[in-house]
């Protein structure tokens, strides 16, 4: 069961290295991505259900870890936020997308891709110690 966790974890890690890349060198199509978050049931209920699955990864992995506590926080973190998620009305976390990725100019996906690599070299990082 933790071999299967870590490389969750270790997956998710580099999903979050590849959304960096995806919002360095193609911020427009980051962006198209944001504002279709929530605006299908079925975008909306798969977005939030995958999203469970590396945070109940971290939870597990986190004891074993190298930052245990990091892991545990940022997995219960996850994990609440997307049971939160189930109940939040669709059209409103559509709204809060389609609201964000107005705010979020090209620009500010290519300012913030650097910690995208950070935080996902660190969760692989954190993860190589299991």
């Amino acid at each position: 069961m933790i071999e299967i966790a870590k490389w969750i974890v270790i997956i998710f890690g580099l999903f979050i290295i590849f959304s960096g890349f995806l919002m360095l060198f193609y911020p427009n199509k980051a962006r198209e991505i944001l504002r279709k978050a929530g605006s299908t049931n079925f975008i909306n209920y798969a977005e939030i259900t995958i999203r469970l699955i590396p945070a109940i990864a971290l939870i597990i992995c986190s004891g074993f870890s190298k930052f245990p506590y990091t892991f545990l926080i940022f997995g219960w973190i996850m994990l609440i936020t997307s049971l939160v998620l189930y109940f939040v009305p669709r059209k409103a976390h559509h709204h809060f997308s389609m609201k964000s990725a107005d705010i979020l100019k090209p620009i500010y996906f290519r300012l913030i891709s650097p910690f995208a690599f950070l935080l996902g070299l660190f969760i692989i990082y954190n993860a190589s110690y299991i």
